[in-house]
């Protein structure tokens, strides 16, 4: 488990090493800065939600604790604002948000309601849980990279390096230790192997439920095109694909594929201001010295985090002279 104390001691390593109290955690000089900046990852985002669902204690949790199906469009919110907010906002605000999410994952404990994999009907799960905490984490790594590599030119072994030793501060602000990530990107690799070929992943009812719910669910007008379910579909691994029961046909893989085309072909010229995410953009303002960002950033804001500014908590901003906020 993650407790408190391993949180701050945790937090205390990110600080010293962090870019600065205004560049945050990362800085505009990091791969993690370029990969996450980019709007095409929300390609990906369907995955990493469904190798979530795949290990049982995150599905339970989610059935029993989350507001996904009253509330898509808010989850949706809540969850890009604190991804947002540790990866671009300032280091207080990096700090508050992983303070924040540890908080809600403390209250977040209950009871296998029946037995899936390894886990008995009865067990205990908890969403602090270390090797929970750890596979969340790697799909939020693994698919970033994925949805980049799908329309934009591949990192080069090297960045990728890079890239993973920046993910290991991003797991400390979940409170992970370094030495209970891998050392480096091969080893990162082997895990995530190793995890999709282990029975600790194995999709629930409640799973497939929440999964059927987003993507084939009564809400028209909230469920994703045809060519993004197939899309996604693809990217899982086979054996999770089928227990989560999903089957392309052709027409399925013809979407899937015309719409990447079209997609690598326009994606690369927009323009940077459609092109990335507005919590970019709020760093690259707030880097500049604007204590607020543009319309159009607000705006940008608004559709990625449900808020018009990422630095902002109950009024104040959350620069390096605001004190942390114990709001949830």
């Amino acid at each position: 488990m993650v407790g408190e104390k391993d949180l701050e001691a945790a937090l205390d390593k990110v600080r010293a090493n962090a870019a600065g109290p205004v560049a945050g955690v990362f800085g505009p000089d990091t791969v993690t800065w370029q990969i996450d900046r980019e709007a095409v990852n929300f390609l990906g985002a369907g995955r990493a939600l469904l190798l979530q669902l795949s290990h049982p204690w995150v599905a339970a949790a989610i059935a029993e604790h989350s507001t996904t199906f009253a509330d898509p469009i808010g989850r949706f919110h809540r969850t890009f604002d604190i991804v947002f907010a540790m990866v671009f906002g300032s280091l207080d605000r990096a700090l508050l948000s992983s303070r924040q999410l540890h908080r809600r994952h403390g209250m977040i404990v209950g009871q296998m309601p029946e037995t899936v994999g390894p886990f008995a009907a009865g067990s205990r799960y908890y969403a602090n849980d270390i090797p929970s905490l750890r596979w969340v984490h790697a799909t939020l790594v693994d698919t970033a990279l994925i949805a980049h590599d799908l329309v934009l030119p591949p990192l080069s072994a090297e960045e990728r390096e890079r890239y993973w030793a920046d993910s290991r501060t991003f797991g400390a602000l979940f409170g992970l230790r370094a030495d209970e990530l891998p050392a480096d990107w091969s080893g990162f690799a082997a895990y995530t192997a190793a995890m999709v070929q282990s029975d600790t992943l194995t999709v629930s009812a409640a799973a497939r439920e929440i999964a059927t719910q987003i993507f084939t669910g009564a809400r028209p007008w909230l469920r994703p095109p045809r060519w993004y379910r197939a899309l996604t579909a693809r990217m899982l691994p086979e054996r999770l694909r089928a227990g989560f029961g999903f089957e392309l046909d052709e027409g399925d893989a013809r979407s899937a594929d015309n719409a990447l085309r079209w997609i690598r072909r326009v994606y690369p010229r927009l323009p940077e201001r459609l092109r990335y995410v507005g919590p970019y953009q709020e760093a690259q303002a707030r880097l500049r010295g604007e204590l607020r960002p543009d319309w159009m950033t607000r705006c940008l804001n608004r559709a990625w985090i449900g808020r018009p500014q990422m630095d902002v908590r109950g009024g104040r901003s959350a620069g390096p002279s605001s004190a942390p906020s114990s709001s949830g």
